[in-house]
């Protein structure tokens, strides 16, 4: 600090301390009484890719054909499903929760229509509705019909006809729909540049409307799902249920975020206390730096909630990161402050916390800019829920800082002195150990540091971004053993869709009209049709010829190991045949099928696949998610070819849905990966040549870190540990917090290297006073991030250990291979002689 703010910030913090304290109880205590709006996401957005044009298309289908917006009740009872007494207890089930709150309606084999039990002809389906709720159905019949279905074959029944599957459709808020709409509208307007002053206002309003709305709707369905839930408990004796879908996957994801955020608030701070106590000993030391880490924690939430800003799966942990984080700056202040009061006993308070204050400023600063450097990378990733999580955690540091840099101090200077304490004799013969193996194996340590690097590269080329949605989960979670279910027995969880448009200047003149003649009767087909000006839209497909193009394409993507359902216009095209003993449908039958058709059969086969206006068909896929050889990548760009040696243009036809839009999260990642750490160590490389005046000193104090984050990132190469939104975070963030122990050590060792010019003795005093420090913060970093291993959510705990093992690299890299360097480049100029003498 200059003088004039130096003299500011000692009459302000240490000559009104009362006052700071109050001032700041007051700030803290109004942001925490904010805490109570402090919400969570876990919608889909907070998975998906930032401006992503795959996104803004899937958005604008799911208006065109509707969305999958249900929960699935998987059922697999203990007796023959078509009993009698099964179906009973199927239809008990389906109308308990067709009576639930917030359940629009309830679709299951109970209700579908039965085409071929026994067969009725193509003509009486507009008559028969018949449903294994009509008297008098055979169940073996029926059996038959479910098993051997082109559509309900692994989608409502598995093929071994031991499961059943019950699809919950809940109410659309149209409202939120809207508002998410002109939200994505307006953005796109902003990506662009060409939002006018008005729209912004309109897109602020939009965007805070739709995530009040949003919060409401996800409360809803949480109480919703749970109702669900209940119902099921009450039918878990004769049948075994799980239960799958989006909204639960969100609604149990949210309360896993809950649970993290207790869990791990609670367990850091278990863990700080009795770290706090087996280093210092003493009651005042674990108070005061505890003090320091709650009140910034619960600031942050408060100013969350203030915000409306909504904490994701991602950014749960950053209660447990604060904690650490402000752990670290504050065991430094007292590791110096019992330093200076150890060597001067009889000095006055004050002058030992100015000396303190003073002395701890500039690292710590540069520690906490270091640290902010690497969690502002995050923005580089484009990826919503982990840019929000650079931003937070930026935030969360500054005011980290200014409240430990004001409550330390002011609180100390209210309470008596105190007595000093020896510190860990333990901690004291490690440091002393590491300082006397760098003394004599300097050499041999910049060796193994090399070949340690050189062997991490090779681990860094193996690095994958393909991961599978369901091993973000333990085994035993619900939303593990429902989404293994349904890709095992009931056609896939994952949806793929193909859209394929007609192409009109090549097949002008060939509608279904121009090819008739099969039929011949054309005084009734122009009584149904009507004139030319007033043919149903759908005619571009529905003929033939195109339905012979619908099918291949269909069978083409029924080929693939990694395709479970496979739903179209083909498979109404296959019903139909089969209605007629397996013969082609002929024009007029082609062209007035959906004309013929119920509404509760056309809404199952029809509508779902035909655009309105009939310029596009729908392939709906299910992936199969859980098979361990599926590479989303490889396999999109084997369907998008397949597709063209079809005979398809690319411009006719497009990939969409969730696999789609998370692929293209996944292969963000790896750019992201080098975007983020080219970002950190270039921003940290240029503080270091700022802060220590040498680009040599600079170098040497950047390799130990990028080593750390390099072995973490190597490890997971060599273990197959892939890159997700959590683990993309682990080497900036490593090298972020790493660099910490680099400053404080450096700095110290160019104020202890004058006193004799000595790089061996000057290691020595280093390692015996900054080096304790470095050691407790590292290991309360280490054992504080591996607490995040008690998480449900895979990513989190790989987060938490890998960030713990970088850590550790750092801390023995930090009190080994850095001394080891600086003695052997000797940046800071030759020796003394007598030290050189005394060497030999």
């Amino acid at each position: 600090m200059s003088d004039k703010i130096w003299q500011w910030y000692e009459a302000a913090v240490l000559g009104r301390p009362l006052v700071v304290l109050a001032a700041l109880f007051a700030i803290v205590a109004a942001l925490a009484s904010q805490a109570g709006h402090f919400k969570l996401d876990a919608s889909a957005d907070s998975l998906l890719l930032e401006n992503d044009d795959d996104l803004r298309y899937y958005r604008s289908l799911v208006r065109r054909y509707g969305s999958d917006d249900f929960v699935a009740v998987t059922v697999t009872p203990r007796a023959d499903i078509f009993a009698p007494p099964t179906l009973a207890r199927l239809d008990s089930l389906q109308r308990e929760l067709a009576a639930l709150p917030g359940v629009s309606q309830v679709l299951s084999l109970l209700d579908v229509p039965l085409l071929d039990s026994p067969r009725i002809r193509l003509s009486d389906l507009s008559k028969e509705k018949r449903t294994l709720r009509t008297a008098g159905v055979d169940p073996v019949l029926a059996r038959r019909e479910f098993q051997n279905s082109p559509l309900y074959r692994n989608l409502l029944l598995s093929e071994d006809g031991g499961t059943t599957m019950m699809l919950a459709y809940l109410e659309t808020d149209e409202d939120l729909e809207n508002l998410l709409a002109e939200r994505e509208r307006l953005r796109l307007l902003e990506h662009e540049g060409r939002l006018d002053a008005e729209q912004a206002r309109r897109l602020e309003q939009a965007a805070r409307e739709f995530k009040a709305r949003q919060a409401e709707q996800v409360r809803q369905r949480r109480a919703t799902i749970a109702r669900v839930r209940a119902v099921m408990d009450g039918h878990r004796e004769q049948a075994e249920l799980s239960l799958g879908g989006v909204p639960m996957i969100i609604a149990d994801m949210i309360a896993m975020i809950e649970n993290d955020l207790v869990v791990f608030g609670a367990a850091v701070i278990a863990f700080l206390v009795l770290m706090l106590t087996v280093i210092f000993r003493s009651p005042r030391w674990v108070a005061l730096p505890m003090m320091c880490c709650l009140l910034s924690a619960l600031a942050m939430v408060g100013l969350l909630g203030l915000l409306d800003w909504r904490v994701t799966v991602i950014s749960s942990n950053f209660v447990a990161l604060i904690l650490i984080i402000a752990m670290s700056m504050t065991v430094h202040l007292t590791v110096r402050f019992r330093e200076l009061q150890a060597a001067r006993p009889d000095e006055e308070l004050r002058q030992l916390l100015k000396e303190t204050i003073r002395f701890m400023f500039r690292p710590c600063i540069y520690t906490s800019l270091t640290t902010i450097v690497a969690f502002v990378s995050l923005l580089a990733s484009g990826i919503r829920p982990v840019i929000d999580f650079g931003y937070l955690m930026t935030i969360g540091i500054v005011f980290a800082f200014f409240l430990i840099f004001t409550l330390f101090p002011s609180f100390l200077m209210v309470l008596k002195k105190g007595e000093s304490r020896r510190e860990n004799d333990f901690t004291t013969r490690l440091t002393h150990s590491l300082a006397r193996l760098t003394q004599r194996r300097h050499r041999a340590i910049a060796v193994v540091g090399l070949a340690a690097a050189l062997a991490s590269a090779f681990g860094i080329g193996q690095l994958e971004v393909e991961n599978r949605f369901i091993d973000y989960f333990r085994d035993d979670t619900e939303i593990h053993r429902g989404m293994l279910l349904i890709d095992r027995k009931l056609g896939g969880t994952t949806p793929l869709d193909i859209i394929l448009k007609a192409d009109t200047a090549a097949d002008a003149g060939t509608t279904p009209d121009a090819d008739a003649g099969t039929n011949g009767d054309d005084e009734f087909d122009l009584d149904y049709l009507g004139d030319d000006d007033e043919q149903p839209p759908e005619n571009y497909w529905l003929s033939p010829r195109k339905l012979q193009e619908i099918q291949r394409i269909h069978d083409y993507l029924e080929t693939h190991a990694e395709t479970g359902k496979v739903l179209s216009l083909a498979t109404l095209s296959r019903l139909a045949e089969m209605l007629k003993d397996g013969q082609p449908l002929d024009d007029f039958e082609t062209a007035l099928i959906g004309k013929l058709l119920p509404d509760e059969v056309k809404n199952i086969l029809y509508s779902p696949y035909i655009s309105e206006d009939g310029n596009e068909v729908r392939f709906n896929t299910r992936i199969i998610d859980s098979n361990k050889d599926l590479s989303r990548r490889d396999f999109l760009h084997k369907i998008q070819s397949g597709i063209e040696d079809l005979g398809y243009d690319s411009g006719r036809f497009r990939l969409t849905g969730m696999l789609v839009l998370y692929n293209n999260m996944l292969q963000s990642l790896y750019e992201s990966q080098i975007l983020t750490i080219g970002t950190v160590f270039l921003a940290i490389m240029a503080m270091f040549i700022v802060l220590f005046r040498s680009f040599l000193l600079a170098a040497i104090a950047i390799f130990p870190n990028l080593l750390a984050a390099a072995l973490v990132l190597g490890f997971m190469g060599y273990r197959g540990i892939p890159l997700d939104m959590m683990t993309i975070t682990i080497a900036a963030i490593s090298v972020g917090i790493a660099v910490d122990n680099t400053i404080h050590y450096i700095i110290r060792f160019k104020r202890e290297f004058p006193k004799d010019r000595d790089y061996f003795a000057a290691i020595e005093r280093c390692h015996g006073s900054i080096g304790k420090a470095m050691y407790y913060t590292s290991v309360t970093i280490i054992f504080g991030f591996s607490i995040l291993a008690l998480s449900n959510f895979i990513p989190t705990i790989y987060f938490g250990l890998l960030i713990g093992l970088a850590m550790l690299a750092a801390l023995v890299a930090s009190l080994t291979l850095l001394p080891s360097l600086l003695i052997l480049f000797k940046p800071l100029g030759k020796p003394a002689a007598a030290a050189e003498e005394a060497r030999r």
